[in-house]
């Protein structure tokens, strides 16, 4: 029989046990909420399969949603699918996660999740096809009846194919002259990256498939949707346009780089468009950067700047506020450090850096930033430490990176 104080003993030593496994904010590089606004929990406990590129979405009625893949690995990993949870407005507690999306027999990786200007929720991912990257196929569902428990109820599911033409192949081949920086990159298609990539810009299947997703997408004033794409096949980036609500899809011309990838658009108030990207190209690892002045369709060469880069994804909002927010990995070499900047000049300098994880033993990475109504910043991104893994949220408000730790 045990005595009082030892139940209370052994009730204490559980709940301390919990807080480690559900991921309530309790290290030292996550800032006391009282203090600051900032709130961060795991969106399930820790487990041992692979998690990854989460997406996050405020739903009209208050509540989040988020989305990512899991299963025994990436591409190679047939048993991959797309998995959801949800946080209804109010509450402190994720509901336990629950199948978004699952094509037997293939991998299903990298959704990203929004609402259109009809108020309908997509969801667009990929499917990998022969376990290669390259051979990638767009999927997208769209949902009217999404605020219930569990999955949405999907009323349309569909292939997403674009078509880049012959201007595809012509811009690589003027843009990569002009770089003037011969085989400096890699591509799936070739090992040495320029010389060879405009030859297999001329080839329309691989033109046309291998496409993939990654950030959400922005809608421009005007309702034009830019949806971020990349291709591991080329190691660059192009942008599919829809002006329809996501009912039809149209190809940019390709930003061309040396492997600039999963592009994070935000817009300036002259309307210019800017693209932060991923560093998949030569040395030193930098974010890697893009505009373009005619809403998306036309992009500058990918150029480095000075933010490190380790091979990993960044994502960029515009903030109610004009301000600019950049969640990367301020690393060249891994994934241990998260860090959050925040702009108030559009881009120009980043005068505060926040760090949402800074541990050695772990990676976390591929951030999904959005902006809620009511002004609240929140995060969703790749959760690794020890090899324990989940997907992570944060929520913030902008006040969080003027306050001195």
């Amino acid at each position: 029989m045990l005595t009082k104080k030892t139940e209370r003993l052994l009730v204490c030593l559980i709940f301390l046990l919990s807080i480690c496994r559900t991921g309530i904010t309790v290290n030292a590089q996550n800032p006391d909420s009282r203090k600051n606004g900032f709130k961060g929990e795991h969106i399930f406990p820790v487990q041992g399969k692979h998690v990854h590129s989460s997406s996050i979405v405020e739903l009209p009625d208050g509540s989040l949603l988020a989305c990512w893949f899991e299963g025994s690995g990436e591409r190679t990993a047939n048993d991959v699918m797309i998995r959801g949870a949800r946080l209804k407005k109010g509450e402190q507690q994720w509901s336990a996660p629950f199948i978004m999306a699952d094509t037997p027999f293939n991998p299903d990786c990298n959704p990203i999740l929004f609402l259109d200007g009809k108020n309908r929720l997509h969801l667009i991912w990929i499917v990998v096809v022969a376990n290669k990257w390259e051979a990638s196929i767009l999927k997208t569902r769209i949902s009217s009846d999404f605020t219930g428990e569990g999955a949405p109820k999907w009323d349309w599911q569909d292939i997403i194919l674009l078509k880049p033409g012959e201007e595809f192949a012509k811009t690589l081949e003027e843009k990569f002259r002009k770089l003037n920086t011969p085989d400096v990159a890699w591509g799936g298609y070739s090992p040495k990256y320029e010389s060879q990539m405009v030859e297999a810009a001329g080839d329309a299947v691989k033109r046309e498939t291998g496409w993939m997703t990654r950030i959400p997408p922005v809608i421009l004033p005007e309702g034009r949707i830019l949806l971020p794409l990349y291709s591991d096949g080329y190691n660059l980036s192009l942008i599919g346009i829809s002006d329809d609500q996501g009912d039809t899809w149209k190809p940019s011309l390709p930003i061309v780089g040396r492997g600039n990838i999963q592009p994070a658009i935000v817009r300036k108030k002259d309307r210019t468009l800017t693209a932060y990207m991923r560093d998949n190209g030569d040395s030193p690892g930098r974010i890697q950067i893009s505009s373009s002045n005619d809403n998306g369709f036309a992009w500058s060469s990918a150029e480095k700047t000075g933010f490190p880069n380790p091979g990993s994804s960044v994502c960029a909002i515009s903030l109610k506020s004009s301000c600019w927010i950049l969640a990367y990995n301020d690393s060249e070499t891994d994934r241990h450090t998260l860090a959050i900047s925040l702009s108030d000049d559009e881009g120009q300098t980043w005068k505060w850096t926040k760090h949402l994880e800074d541990d050695r033993n772990g990676s976390f990475a591929y951030p999904c930033v959005i902006q809620t109504r009511d002004g609240k910043i929140h995060i969703s991104y790749t959760w690794n430490l020890n090899n324990e893994k989940t997907i992570k949220h944060v929520s913030f408000t902008e006040d969080f990176f003027r306050i001195t730790d």
